[in-house]
């Protein structure tokens, strides 16, 4: 059975470390170290023993340009993606490129490759205040998106709420008069519901990651699923072949998480993320 890899849930690959990913890809396999144990883990990565290279982004700029999915492609590599793409907020995304530039990529993506195979991500779902200024959020952009989602044949956005992981609060406490605020479970459900509904109207589905408390609590007449970001039954269902259907068992299944087994092979360490979004429950570089 070939495996599925994971590019990446530790860090964006695409947007910075794909000339390491076709280094690996050409010497035939990745070695990953466990950011847990510390073990390391060779994996193969040819085509005979991969059948999907799920890439994880905010900006495909980068891998775009260098016309990487379609190398990986004509190399026998089937691919899939799922694209970051949350309304322009500099206080909490400071280093995104413009959104229309991200509203390209996208087009880009959907029409060079499958539609089918690209999964929205509006992610997270922020509120915050500046200066004890009134309480904002980063859902400005998201009518904007959906119409351009829609427009291109998207079918399913997955999003959930920020978690305030301690990491994430030790990073606001350097940022003077930045606070991200905890709303409760009726104002997420109103957020949730509104989504839906601009959604619904677009023929695209609303799913969740990991927000097991919030789709228990929806009204019945609010059709919002549990997603699986790496989905081994829609790739099987485009690409065909055979992969694991199993749960994920390392990640946080308890909270919700439908994804299916793969491989991440992306590091904290050796490749952190130049993004520096806030809200960022890996381990990024708080650099200038």
């Amino acid at each position: 059975m070939k495996s599925v890899i994971s590019a990446s849930r530790r860090t964006d690959i695409p947007a910075f470390y794909m000339e390491w990913f076709m280094a690996c890809i050409t010497r035939g396999s990745f070695d990953v170290v466990n950011p847990f144990n510390r073990r390391m883990r060779h994996v193969p990565a040819t085509t005979q023993d991969v059948h999907t290279i799920v890439f994880w982004s905010k900006n495909f700029g980068p891998f775009i340009a260098g016309r990487y999915g379609e190398r990986l492609a004509e190399a026998g590599y089937h691919l899939f993606f799922n694209f970051t793409l949350n309304s322009a907020c500099a206080a909490i995304e400071p280093r995104m490129p413009p959104l229309a530039d991200r509203l390209i990529q996208l087009a880009y993506v959907c029409k060079q490759f499958d539609v089918r195979t690209v999964n929205w991500r509006f992610d997270p779902i922020c509120f915050f205040s500046v200066d004890g200024g009134e309480v904002q959020n980063n859902l400005n952009d998201f009518l904007c998106i959906a119409d351009k989602a829609a427009a291109l044949g998207i079918r399913r956005c997955i999003t959930s709420f920020m978690d305030f992981y301690p990491k994430v609060i030790r990073r606001t406490k350097s940022r003077p008069g930045f606070a991200f605020i905890d709303v409760s479970m009726d104002e997420r459900i109103d957020v949730l519901t509104c989504m839906y509904h601009i959604l619904a109207e677009r023929n695209i589905a609303l799913q969740t990651c990991c927000e097991k408390g919030v789709i228990e609590n929806l009204p019945h007449e609010v059709d919002i699923k549990p997603s699986s970001c790496i989905p081994n039954d829609l790739i099987m269902h485009v690409y065909g072949g055979n992969i694991s259907m199993k749960r994920d068992c390392g990640q946080r299944i308890k909270a919700g998480c439908r994804c299916r087994e793969s491989i991440d092979i992306g590091s904290y360490d050796l490749h952190p993320c130049y993004h520096n979004c806030l809200f960022c429950y890996a381990n990024p570089r708080d650099g200038s």
